[in-house]
């Protein structure tokens, strides 16, 4: 495969709140001086890799994000009939190497001074076992702390520093080698990301609206009371998105071991999620699934760049998807002649004008 692996997608949604900020209104940016829509990159990476195509693509290399481990581990004890006080310590010892945990520096004085119910108290192991931060664990990681459970609990002995030392894997989680993983408290699980993805933006000038919403009491007669039974307020707009993706596969085949194949699958994994996924935000409410309407991707070693420049100055008009492809293809011509060819191939879907299949793209980017 070529170094680098750069897409770029068109995708049209109509009336969404697909990523909200903290007041619940649609993310935006400022750009080119014109407020524009926004979906964060953060958004669209967990609506790509937890889609049920990305699962069954990447079946048996999928990793497990959470701060939970060190509760299941806990419960596993505790279902094996091991003291809760035990129980707490071998998990704790198997959980602290992927991060910081929770514990409350005064949990031995609650549990003394606290007449709690059996309940209660391991209410109180679980809420200290968990880890401070997000860790996305491997399935080969999820797969040793297993077997390093059963261990424990078959010669009833914490587990060994050596032990400890191996459930640190060389491990084929795609969405871990793809997006990366940091823990600051645990730098040696660090993985860098082979995948950057851009926000996507959309191409033109956008105001979010206003829908005000009522809903009616079916039990309420109407004889009394002709008011509604609920009134609400949610914030929409639609846009027209550009997102930009740029894949290091060299840095991607090295995250899963040398294992060229699977980083094949994995790319072509990502770009047809990356076509045919929509985020999730208020899917129920809207109802706004769409597929990219056009696709450019671009293999070789150069360096790469985003063509988010084309649409610095806002696509206006009648026709935004046609305008906004030919910006976009004028775009990288005029990159080409000015620093000589960005890429050494590509390959395009324009469904607007039926031309190219996400079959021939994935082709060209995993050659």
């Amino acid at each position: 495969m070529s170094r680098f692996i750069q897409l770029h997608l068109l995708t049209s949604y109509p009336p969404a709140n697909l990523n909200r900020d903290d007041l619940g209104r649609p993310k935006t940016a400022v750009m080119g001086g014109a407020p524009r829509l926004r979906v964060s990159s953060q958004s669209l990476k967990r609506a790509w890799r937890t889609s049920d195509l990305f699962q069954e693509a990447m079946n048996g290399h999928v990793g497990t994000r959470t701060k939970s481990m060190g509760v299941e581990i806990f419960n596993r004890f505790i279902e094996a009939e091991v003291k809760e006080k035990q129980a707490f310590e071998w998990a704790k010892s198997i959980a602290e190497p992927f991060g910081k945990l929770k514990v409350d520096k005064d949990l031995a004085k609650k549990l003394k001074e606290s007449n709690a119910s059996d309940e209660e108290r391991l209410k109180l192991y679980r809420e200290n076992v968990q880890i401070e931060q997000l860790m996305h664990f491997s399935v080969e990681e999820r797969a040793a702390i297993d077997d390093l459970v059963a261990v424990v609990i078959e010669r009833q002995e914490a587990p060994t520093e050596d032990e400890l030392k191996l459930l640190r894997k060389d491990h084929t989680a795609v969405d871990i080698a793809l997006f990366g993983r940091m823990l600051a408290s645990s730098p040696s699980f660090n993985t860098e990301a082979a995948a950057q993805v851009a926000h996507a933006i959309s191409v033109h000038k956008v105001m979010v609206e206003d829908d005000f919403f009522t809903a009616v009491d079916d039990l309420n007669s109407g004889n009394e009371d002709m008011g509604a039974g609920h009134m609400g307020e949610t914030e929409f707009a639609a846009g027209l998105f550009y997102l930009y993706l740029c894949i290091d596969c060299s840095l991607l085949v090295d995250n899963l071991g040398g294992d060229e194949a699977l980083a094949k699958n994995a790319l072509a994994a990502l770009i047809e999620s990356a076509a045919t996924v929509a985020p999730t935000g208020k899917q129920n409410s809207f109802a706004s699934r769409a597929r990219a309407s056009y696709l450019l991707c671009e293999a070789g070693n150069q360096q790469p760049r985003s063509l988010s420049v084309a649409f610095l100055k806002p696509v206006r008009g009648a026709d935004l998807l046609g305008d906004s492809i030919k910006v976009l293809e004028q775009c990288y011509g005029d990159m080409d002649r000015a620093y000589g060819a960005c890429a050494d191939r590509r390959s395009a879907v324009n469904v607007v004008q039926g031309e190219g299949t996400l079959a021939e793209l994935i082709a060209c980017a995993t050659e």
